[in-house]
């Protein structure tokens, strides 16, 4: 069993029992998308004592809460699953993806940088597909998977990818391979 570092914040039990399935771990439960005052405290002393890394559903509940984290406690690292490997037929989330890619998902971790020097525009986008086609949303999830960041909207990924400093020549590879 592979021992972790870090204190991983997870949405609630069911998250917790499924990666020390796998993990040798501690977590701290956000308890849904109500973060409280207390709650953020602890991932802030987990974070300066022992790192914190955010691993939450993939669904618009999991990236609020961490985004919330994430602008409350700089320097986390992020683990992302794909929502294609963490759902059942009625739901979605961390306890339901098996030990293949919640390992994969804490191999890539991905530590925002909030100031990038020469950011991914909104025409970069658009001249890659990522925006305005048919087939924008699956492209965007392939970027996603490709540089481990999760999928979702347009603005989301764009803001990941900024986040991480990824290049439009790093970011035009990736979609044409």
């Amino acid at each position: 069993m592979k021992a972790i570092q870090e204190v991983i914040v997870v949405e609630g039990r069911h998250d917790t029992e499924k990666l020390r399935k796998y993990f040798s771990c501690d977590t701290i439960e956000t308890g849904g998308s109500s973060l409280g005052k207390d709650v953020l405290e602890r991932i802030r002393q987990a974070q300066a004592s022992r790192g914190v890394i955010i691993f939450t559903d993939p669904d618009s509940a999991g990236n609020r809460i961490r985004n919330t984290i994430n602008r409350a406690v700089p320097g986390c690292k992020n683990a992302f699953v794909d929502r294609q490997d963490a759902h059942t037929s009625k739901k979605v989330g961390v306890e339901h993806a098996e030990e293949g890619p919640l390992t994969q998902s804490l191999e890539h971790l991905v530590t925002y940088c909030e100031h990038p020097n020469k950011e991914i525009t909104v025409e970069e986008f658009y001249e890659l597909g990522l925006i305005g086609t048919e087939d924008s949303a699956a492209k965007r999830e392939q970027i996603g998977r490709f540089f481990h960041v999760g999928g979702g909207s347009a603005k989301t990924v764009r803001h990941r990818l900024n986040c991480l400093q990824i290049t439009y020549e790093q970011l035009k590879e990736a979609v044409h391979q």
